[in-house]
């Protein structure tokens, strides 16, 4: 079934999906188009690797493809593609043993310049701070910190900092209960603020 290009970016992700069970190369490919962009952020947020977060990217469109079939319309496409993603790349992790990292102590930045060019503070109060930081683009430092989270800890604190998503679309993406994406932030606030202790104190 032949489908103008123009015609399938006009449609809503389910109307895609729902061309895309019935076979349709194009209507994958507009899938494709739409979320490979965010996919890739995503996974590479977590796994720090362009290479690795390029074939993690890969792997999770394959999935789509082999699972577009169980997708569900009621709920939303793009969590659905995420938690796919979030998924591949806590997979990688694990196999990789790149979620043991001690948290005991605080990290320091390698160098005066990493810690200059990420003063911040991260205060007890609450997000506020930590929300200015993240809307800025994430030094060197605070990547650092951010990968010595266990990744569960890492998906929520990037979703809610980075991309700015709420409670409820975090928990709906990664098929978390809302009470435990809400302890997980918790919990990865207070590692980061042990972790980035130094860099608060010099800045």
């Amino acid at each position: 079934m032949a489908i103008r290009p123009g015609t399938l970016r006009e449609q809503t992700d389910q109307e895609v999906v729902s061309l895309a069970k019935e076979g349709s190369e194009e209507a994958y490919r507009e899938l494709i188009r739409r979320y490979e962009r965010p996919v890739f952020s995503l996974v590479f947020r977590m796994v720090r690797n362009r290479e690795q977060a390029e074939d993690l990217s890969q792997e999770t469109f394959i999935k789509v493809l082999n699972a577009v079939q169980s997708y569900r319309p009621e709920y939303k496409f793009s969590s659905w593609v995420f938690k796919i993603a979030n998924n591949a790349a806590i997979d990688f992790l694990r196999k990789r043993e790149l979620d043991t990292l001690s948290l005991d102590g605080s990290p320091h930045a390698d160098t005066p310049e990493l810690i200059e060019a990420t003063a911040l503070q991260i205060s007890e109060r609450g997000e506020t701070q930590l929300d200015e930081v993240a809307n800025r683009e994430l030094g060197a430092t605070i990547e650092v910190a951010i990968a010595q989270l266990r990744p569960e800890y890492r998906s929520c604190i990037l979703l809610r900092h980075v991309d700015g998503r709420s409670y409820e679309e975090i928990a709906e993406m990664l098929n978390l209960p809302l009470g435990t994406v809400k302890t997980y932030i918790h919990r990865a606030r207070n590692e980061l603020r042990i972790l980035l202790k130094d860099v608060r104190d010099e800045a």
